[in-house]
């Protein structure tokens, strides 16, 4: 048996069983249900087509969460399932959900008591969508499946088909990676997620972004300057949170030919800045200049533009250069 499931059985869950599945208290998603999905690590339960027709399940291991009388089930898949999807509706196409899913008898006044792979197929529709849920079932992917489509045919194009569905889960106090989809609303304060390139943290009213860490994208110079000035690098900037407040940063140091006033009437930029990363109001800063002290005015249409005094000669340093971007 692949497919195996802690706490379910009335009798019979192995020792093996118990070590395969996922233990301990995980994250809550409200005061008596846990926040269901997959234990990230490697490529867990990860899909791809097998042959026309058919979508192979890789191992990995899940909790699935029933009604709050329920309670959660601990899942392990230990060898890769195979899973057949029908054919194509002849005039629409449709959308089949692969489930990692929980039948207890006790519950669901059925006959069987076991966890296992199954394909939910989606009505055929001119613009389908995905079937939903019945409960403790945790959607792992989507597969378009076009209309027509059959092994007769050629079968599916996977690439193009399967839909990452899969959400993660942790332990109780641990970092939830990203998955599929961030509308979810933290059940604790203090509570923390993977938002794709930072943390957010749950203030228990909403996520708030801490500060990431993103690398340095390089400004396209106006005519008339040069990267490097002063030997300061080349002229980058990125777009940080500090406090749960949008800033830009910059660094690298421009330089012209002539002394005295910057070229371009002062403005620095061949493309302005992106929409995200421009001031709410026009923000000037202190900046270093080649004999003389120079300020930057940071411009809300994504322009920066270099103010001098007397005495400039022909170099300014950004670097250090820190402003906030909100009102």
């Amino acid at each position: 048996m692949t497919v195996r499931a802690g706490w379910l059985l009335p009798a019979g869950q192995t020792r093996e069983d118990t070590r395969l599945v996922p233990l301990g208290a995980m994250a809550p998603e409200s005061a008596m249900a846990t926040r269901d999905g997959v234990i990230a690590g490697g490529t867990a339960l990860n899909a791809s087509g097998s042959g026309p027709m058919q979508v192979q399940i890789g191992v990995g291991r899940a909790v699935v969460q029933g009604t709050d009388a329920q309670g959660a089930y601990p899942v392990a898949i230990t060898a890769p399932e195979t899973l057949t999807i029908a054919d194509g509706n002849a005039l629409n196409p449709r959308i089949d959900a692969v489930v990692l899913r929980v039948y207890d008898s006790l519950y669901d006044l059925g006959d069987q008591t076991l966890a296992r792979l199954e394909v939910l197929q989606g009505q055929p529709n001119a613009n389908p969508s995905a079937p939903s849920l019945p409960s403790a079932a945790l959607r792992l992917w989507e597969v378009t499946v076009p209309a027509g489509v059959s092994a007769g045919t050629g079968g599916i194009t996977w690439a193009s088909a399967l839909n990452d569905k899969r959400r993660y889960t942790s332990a109780y106090g641990g970092i939830i990676p990203r998955g599929y989809g961030l509308s979810f609303s933290g059940a604790y304060p203090g509570q923390y997620r993977d938002n794709g390139s930072g943390l957010d943290r749950w203030d228990g009213s909403a996520w708030q972004t801490l500060d990431p860490v993103i690398g340095w994208t390089a400004l396209t110079l106006a005519t008339g300057y040069t990267n490097n000035g002063n030997s300061q690098g080349n002229v980058r900037y990125r777009r940080i949170m500090l406090g749960g407040v949008p800033h830009l940063q910059l660094r690298g140091g421009v330089s012209w030919t002539a002394s005295g006033n910057p070229p371009n009437t002062g403005n620095l930029l061949a493309s302005m800045l992106p929409t995200n990363c421009r001031p709410a109001a026009l923000t000037s800063v202190a900046i270093a200049g080649g004999g003389a002290a120079i300020k930057l005015d940071a411009q809300t249409n994504g322009q920066l533009r270099l103010i001098s005094t007397t005495g400039l000669t022909t170099w300014a340093a950004l670097g250090g250069v820190q402003y906030p971007l909100d009102a």
